[in-house]
Protein backbone atom coordinates (compact mmCIF):
# COMPACT_ATOMS: atom_id res chain seq x y z
CA UNK A 1 0.00 0.00 0.00
CA UNK A 2 1.56 3.21 -0.98
CA UNK A 3 2.56 5.65 2.17
CA UNK A 4 1.24 8.26 0.81
CA UNK A 5 -2.41 6.48 1.36
CA UNK A 6 -1.54 6.79 5.12
CA UNK A 7 -1.94 10.44 5.28
CA UNK A 8 -5.22 12.42 5.94
CA UNK A 9 -6.93 11.08 2.75
CA UNK A 10 -9.88 9.50 4.74
CA UNK A 11 -11.32 12.91 5.48
CA UNK A 12 -10.65 14.38 1.89
CA UNK A 13 -13.99 15.72 1.93
CA UNK A 14 -13.02 18.71 3.91
CA UNK A 15 -10.43 19.56 0.59
CA UNK A 16 -14.00 19.61 -1.62
CA UNK A 17 -15.46 22.34 0.46
CA UNK A 18 -13.97 24.96 -1.56
CA UNK A 19 -15.11 23.65 -4.64
CA UNK A 20 -18.72 23.12 -2.97
CA UNK A 21 -18.65 26.78 -1.81
CA UNK A 22 -18.23 27.71 -5.56
CA UNK A 23 -20.33 25.50 -6.82
CA UNK A 24 -23.33 26.93 -4.63
CA UNK A 25 -22.57 30.23 -5.76
CA UNK A 26 -22.57 29.85 -9.42
CA UNK A 27 -26.00 27.98 -8.96
CA UNK A 28 -27.70 30.71 -6.52
CA UNK A 29 -25.98 33.21 -9.51
CA UNK A 30 -27.95 31.36 -12.25
CA UNK A 31 -31.40 30.92 -10.06
CA UNK A 32 -30.89 35.03 -9.98
CA UNK A 33 -30.47 35.68 -12.94
CA UNK A 34 -33.13 33.26 -14.25
CA UNK A 35 -36.01 33.74 -11.55
CA UNK A 36 -35.81 30.36 -10.39
CA UNK A 37 -37.69 29.31 -7.41
CA UNK A 38 -34.48 27.42 -6.29
CA UNK A 39 -33.17 28.92 -2.75
CA UNK A 40 -34.48 30.33 0.42
CA UNK A 41 -32.37 32.45 2.55
CA UNK A 42 -33.06 30.60 5.89
CA UNK A 43 -33.02 27.48 3.87
CA UNK A 44 -29.95 27.68 2.91
CA UNK A 45 -28.57 29.25 5.81
CA UNK A 46 -30.11 25.90 7.57
CA UNK A 47 -28.31 23.60 5.53
CA UNK A 48 -25.33 24.78 5.38
CA UNK A 49 -24.98 24.97 9.48
CA UNK A 50 -25.83 21.52 9.09
CA UNK A 51 -23.22 20.98 6.61
CA UNK A 52 -20.74 22.95 9.30
CA UNK A 53 -21.73 21.13 12.03
CA UNK A 54 -20.96 17.37 10.14
CA UNK A 55 -17.83 18.14 8.99
CA UNK A 56 -16.75 19.32 12.31
CA UNK A 57 -17.80 15.73 14.10
CA UNK A 58 -16.74 13.74 11.47
CA UNK A 59 -12.84 15.30 12.30
CA UNK A 60 -13.36 12.78 15.27
CA UNK A 61 -15.34 10.12 14.35
CA UNK A 62 -13.62 9.53 11.01
CA UNK A 63 -10.81 8.82 13.17
CA UNK A 64 -12.53 6.11 15.50
CA UNK A 65 -14.07 4.47 12.56
CA UNK A 66 -10.81 4.27 10.36
CA UNK A 67 -9.07 2.72 13.69
CA UNK A 68 -12.27 -0.19 13.90
CA UNK A 69 -11.38 -0.57 10.42
CA UNK A 70 -7.54 -0.87 11.21
CA UNK A 71 -8.11 -3.23 13.76
CA UNK A 72 -10.64 -5.30 12.06
CA UNK A 73 -7.92 -5.53 8.75
CA UNK A 74 -5.83 -7.97 11.50
CA UNK A 75 -8.55 -10.70 10.87
CA UNK A 76 -9.01 -10.74 7.15
CA UNK A 77 -9.76 -13.56 5.25
CA UNK A 78 -7.28 -12.45 2.17
CA UNK A 79 -4.44 -10.63 1.73
CA UNK A 80 -5.64 -8.99 -1.22
CA UNK A 81 -2.61 -6.14 -1.45
CA UNK A 82 -3.44 -3.32 -3.43
CA UNK A 83 -3.53 -3.85 -7.19
CA UNK A 84 -5.62 -2.16 -9.44
CA UNK A 85 -8.28 -4.79 -9.85
CA UNK A 86 -8.54 -4.72 -5.86
CA UNK A 87 -9.05 -0.87 -6.53
CA UNK A 88 -11.74 -1.76 -8.62
CA UNK A 89 -13.49 -4.54 -6.33
CA UNK A 90 -13.41 -1.91 -3.38
CA UNK A 91 -14.90 0.50 -5.74
CA UNK A 92 -18.01 -1.61 -6.29
CA UNK A 93 -17.63 -3.29 -2.84
CA UNK A 94 -18.02 -0.19 -0.70
CA UNK A 95 -21.18 1.53 -3.38
CA UNK A 96 -22.65 -1.57 -2.89
CA UNK A 97 -22.44 -1.31 1.26
CA UNK A 98 -23.62 2.27 0.42
CA UNK A 99 -26.66 0.83 -1.41
CA UNK A 100 -27.54 -1.44 1.99
CA UNK A 101 -26.45 1.91 4.28
CA UNK A 102 -28.72 3.92 2.42
CA UNK A 103 -31.62 1.58 2.34
CA UNK A 104 -31.50 0.62 5.67
CA UNK A 105 -31.30 4.27 6.37
CA UNK A 106 -35.23 4.59 4.72
CA UNK A 107 -36.68 1.69 5.98
CA UNK A 108 -35.33 1.57 10.13
CA UNK A 109 -36.28 4.15 11.92
CA UNK A 110 -33.77 4.10 14.02
CA UNK A 111 -31.38 5.03 11.29
CA UNK A 112 -33.65 7.24 9.91
CA UNK A 113 -33.57 9.49 12.86
CA UNK A 114 -30.12 10.50 11.90
CA UNK A 115 -30.82 10.33 8.01
CA UNK A 116 -34.14 12.23 8.43
CA UNK A 117 -31.99 15.85 8.45
CA UNK A 118 -30.90 15.36 5.07
CA UNK A 119 -34.43 15.31 3.39
CA UNK A 120 -35.94 18.13 5.89
CA UNK A 121 -35.48 20.62 2.89
CA UNK A 122 -38.35 21.40 1.29
CA UNK A 123 -36.02 22.94 -1.45
CA UNK A 124 -33.43 20.97 -3.85
CA UNK A 125 -30.18 22.42 -4.55
CA UNK A 126 -26.57 22.02 -4.09
CA UNK A 127 -27.23 23.64 -0.74
CA UNK A 128 -29.41 20.75 0.00
CA UNK A 129 -26.20 18.31 -0.22
CA UNK A 130 -24.84 20.03 2.96
CA UNK A 131 -27.79 19.26 5.00
CA UNK A 132 -26.48 16.15 7.04
CA UNK A 133 -26.91 14.20 10.03
CA UNK A 134 -24.74 15.39 13.16
CA UNK A 135 -25.76 11.91 14.62
CA UNK A 136 -25.13 9.51 12.05
CA UNK A 137 -21.85 7.49 12.76
CA UNK A 138 -22.04 8.59 16.20
CA UNK A 139 -25.02 6.25 16.02
CA UNK A 140 -23.36 3.23 14.31
CA UNK A 141 -23.93 3.70 9.85
CA UNK A 142 -20.64 2.99 9.82
CA UNK A 143 -21.38 -0.89 10.71
CA UNK A 144 -22.23 -1.32 6.95
CA UNK A 145 -18.64 -1.02 5.76
CA UNK A 146 -17.44 -3.40 8.28
CA UNK A 147 -17.08 -6.12 6.11
CA UNK A 148 -14.67 -5.06 3.94
CA UNK A 149 -11.52 -4.99 5.64
CA UNK A 150 -12.64 -8.49 7.25
CA UNK A 151 -12.15 -9.66 3.49
CA UNK A 152 -9.29 -7.92 3.13
CA UNK A 153 -9.91 -4.56 1.68
CA UNK A 154 -7.11 -2.04 2.80
CA UNK A 155 -8.93 0.09 5.70
CA UNK A 156 -7.71 3.63 3.99
CA UNK A 157 -8.86 2.17 0.46
CA UNK A 158 -12.22 1.82 2.22
CA UNK A 159 -12.06 5.65 3.54
CA UNK A 160 -11.18 7.17 0.15
CA UNK A 161 -13.81 5.56 -1.41
CA UNK A 162 -16.25 6.56 1.52
CA UNK A 163 -15.05 10.10 0.94
CA UNK A 164 -14.93 10.05 -2.89
CA UNK A 165 -18.76 8.63 -2.79
CA UNK A 166 -19.52 11.98 -0.39
CA UNK A 167 -17.73 13.86 -2.89
CA UNK A 168 -19.43 12.44 -5.95
CA UNK A 169 -23.23 13.09 -4.69
CA UNK A 170 -22.93 16.51 -4.43
CA UNK A 171 -23.56 17.53 -8.00
CA UNK A 172 -26.72 15.72 -8.11
CA UNK A 173 -28.35 17.62 -5.41
CA UNK A 174 -29.42 20.30 -8.37
CA UNK A 175 -32.70 21.44 -10.43
CA UNK A 176 -30.59 23.14 -12.90
CA UNK A 177 -29.43 19.65 -14.67
CA UNK A 178 -32.23 17.37 -16.50
CA UNK A 179 -31.68 14.12 -17.42
CA UNK A 180 -28.42 13.15 -19.24
CA UNK A 181 -27.31 10.90 -21.92
CA UNK A 182 -28.91 7.47 -21.61
CA UNK A 183 -26.10 5.37 -20.69
CA UNK A 184 -25.12 7.41 -18.17
CA UNK A 185 -28.55 7.43 -16.65
CA UNK A 186 -28.33 3.57 -17.01
CA UNK A 187 -25.02 3.08 -14.69
CA UNK A 188 -24.66 6.61 -12.58
CA UNK A 189 -26.76 8.00 -10.62
CA UNK A 190 -27.61 11.58 -11.61
CA UNK A 191 -29.49 14.64 -10.82
CA UNK A 192 -32.93 13.01 -12.26
CA UNK A 193 -32.49 10.00 -10.27
CA UNK A 194 -31.59 11.62 -7.04
CA UNK A 195 -34.57 14.02 -7.45
CA UNK A 196 -36.81 11.02 -7.35
CA UNK A 197 -34.92 10.33 -4.68
CA UNK A 198 -35.76 13.30 -2.46
CA UNK A 199 -39.78 13.18 -3.95
CA UNK A 200 -42.80 13.52 -1.68
CA UNK A 201 -44.96 12.14 -4.24
CA UNK A 202 -46.28 8.64 -3.30
CA UNK A 203 -44.88 7.23 -6.11
CA UNK A 204 -41.29 8.47 -5.61
CA UNK A 205 -40.88 7.32 -2.10
CA UNK A 206 -38.25 5.07 -0.93
CA UNK A 207 -36.60 5.05 -4.31
CA UNK A 208 -33.30 5.63 -5.92
CA UNK A 209 -30.73 4.59 -2.68
CA UNK A 210 -27.47 4.73 -4.83
CA UNK A 211 -24.24 6.40 -4.46
CA UNK A 212 -22.47 6.93 -7.31
CA UNK A 213 -24.14 3.88 -9.14
CA UNK A 214 -27.45 3.57 -10.08
CA UNK A 215 -27.19 -0.18 -11.04
CA UNK A 216 -27.66 -1.60 -7.59
CA UNK A 217 -31.77 0.21 -7.29
CA UNK A 218 -32.09 -1.65 -10.82
CA UNK A 219 -30.79 -5.15 -9.45
CA UNK A 220 -32.94 -4.77 -6.33
CA UNK A 221 -35.98 -3.32 -7.29
CA UNK A 222 -36.05 0.28 -6.09
CA UNK A 223 -35.31 2.16 -8.96
CA UNK A 224 -38.15 4.49 -10.32
CA UNK A 225 -37.35 6.77 -12.71
CA UNK A 226 -37.87 10.66 -12.77
CA UNK A 227 -41.52 11.38 -14.61
CA UNK A 228 -42.28 14.33 -13.85
CA UNK A 229 -40.50 17.01 -11.18
CA UNK A 230 -41.43 15.90 -7.70
CA UNK A 231 -42.29 18.08 -4.75
CA UNK A 232 -39.62 17.80 -1.38
CA UNK A 233 -39.75 17.19 2.15
CA UNK A 234 -40.98 15.51 4.71
CA UNK A 235 -44.95 14.15 4.83
CA UNK A 236 -45.61 16.72 7.39
CA UNK A 237 -42.48 19.54 7.65
CA UNK A 238 -40.67 20.08 10.27
CA UNK A 239 -41.07 24.05 9.15
CA UNK A 240 -38.32 24.70 11.63
CA UNK A 241 -34.49 26.65 10.62
CA UNK A 242 -33.14 25.80 14.13
CA UNK A 243 -30.43 23.46 13.11
CA UNK A 244 -30.57 21.56 16.78
CA UNK A 245 -34.11 20.89 16.08
CA UNK A 246 -33.47 19.71 12.70
CA UNK A 247 -30.40 17.39 13.97
CA UNK A 248 -32.47 15.98 16.91
CA UNK A 249 -36.78 16.22 16.52
CA UNK A 250 -36.55 12.58 15.21
CA UNK A 251 -34.79 11.43 17.65
CA UNK A 252 -36.83 13.23 20.49
CA UNK A 253 -40.18 11.26 18.34
CA UNK A 254 -38.37 8.05 18.76
CA UNK A 255 -38.15 8.56 22.00
CA UNK A 256 -41.19 9.33 23.03
CA UNK A 257 -42.86 6.94 20.94
CA UNK A 258 -40.94 4.12 23.05
CA UNK A 259 -41.72 6.10 25.90
CA UNK A 260 -45.73 5.79 25.51
CA UNK A 261 -45.37 2.14 23.97
CA UNK A 262 -47.64 -0.16 25.38
CA UNK A 263 -45.10 -3.78 25.22
CA UNK A 264 -41.73 -4.31 24.25
CA UNK A 265 -42.99 -5.57 21.04
CA UNK A 266 -44.14 -2.02 20.46
CA UNK A 267 -41.05 -0.32 21.59
CA UNK A 268 -38.79 -2.56 19.17
CA UNK A 269 -41.20 -1.67 16.28
CA UNK A 270 -40.83 2.40 17.31
CA UNK A 271 -37.20 1.73 17.30
CA UNK A 272 -36.51 -0.88 13.94
CA UNK A 273 -39.59 -0.88 12.46
CA UNK A 274 -40.08 1.24 9.41
CA UNK A 275 -40.68 4.96 9.36
CA UNK A 276 -44.63 5.23 9.74
CA UNK A 277 -44.69 2.09 11.80
CA UNK A 278 -47.35 2.64 14.72
CA UNK A 279 -48.39 -0.55 17.44
CA UNK A 280 -52.36 0.74 16.39
CA UNK A 281 -52.27 1.20 12.86
CA UNK A 282 -52.31 4.94 13.10
CA UNK A 283 -49.74 5.61 10.82
CA UNK A 284 -48.76 4.84 7.34
CA UNK A 285 -45.07 3.56 6.04
CA UNK A 286 -44.57 4.05 2.40
CA UNK A 287 -45.06 0.70 1.26
CA UNK A 288 -48.93 1.51 3.18
CA UNK A 289 -49.17 4.49 1.35
CA UNK A 290 -47.88 3.60 -1.55
CA UNK A 291 -50.60 0.11 -1.94
CA UNK A 292 -53.24 2.20 -0.82
CA UNK A 293 -52.86 5.75 -2.74
CA UNK A 294 -55.17 6.38 -5.65
CA UNK A 295 -54.25 6.15 -9.05
CA UNK A 296 -53.72 9.35 -10.29
CA UNK A 297 -52.88 11.11 -13.30
CA UNK A 298 -49.32 12.14 -14.36
CA UNK A 299 -49.69 15.97 -13.23
CA UNK A 300 -52.00 15.24 -10.18
CA UNK A 301 -50.46 16.05 -6.65
CA UNK A 302 -51.24 12.70 -4.89
CA UNK A 303 -54.06 13.41 -2.00
CA UNK A 304 -51.55 12.55 0.76
CA UNK A 305 -49.55 15.65 0.06
CA UNK A 306 -52.46 17.76 -0.24
CA UNK A 307 -52.99 19.99 3.07
CA UNK A 308 -57.03 20.48 1.54
CA UNK A 309 -58.19 16.79 1.43
CA UNK A 310 -57.75 17.22 5.38
CA UNK A 311 -60.55 14.54 5.12
CA UNK A 312 -58.88 11.91 3.03
CA UNK A 313 -57.47 8.84 4.14
CA UNK A 314 -54.27 9.54 3.26
CA UNK A 315 -54.01 12.87 5.23
CA UNK A 316 -50.88 13.70 6.70
CA UNK A 317 -52.57 14.03 9.84
CA UNK A 318 -52.98 10.42 10.17
CA UNK A 319 -49.30 10.16 9.14
CA UNK A 320 -46.28 9.35 11.18
CA UNK A 321 -44.93 13.65 11.76
CA UNK A 322 -41.47 13.25 10.39
CA UNK A 323 -42.63 10.12 8.27
CA UNK A 324 -40.12 10.28 5.25
CA UNK A 325 -41.39 11.11 1.92
CA UNK A 326 -38.45 10.50 -0.48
Amino acid sequence: MPTFLFTDNPVAIHYAIPAFVLLLAIEIGVAVYEQRDWYDTKDTLSSLSMGIGNAVIRLFTKVVIVGVLFFLYQFRLFDLGAAWWVWVLCFFAEDLSYYAFHRASHEVRYFWASHVVHHSSKKYNLSTALRQTWTGELSGSFIFILWLPLVGFHPIMVAIFGSLSLIYQFWIHTEAIDKLWRPVEFVFNTPSHHRVHHGSDVKYLDRNHGGVLIIWDRLFGTFQEEEERPGYGLVTNIDSHNPLHIATHEWVALGRDVWHAPDWHSRLGYIFGPPGWSHDGSRKTSAQLRSSAPASAPDEVPTALNPTHASDPLSPDLLLQDHHTG
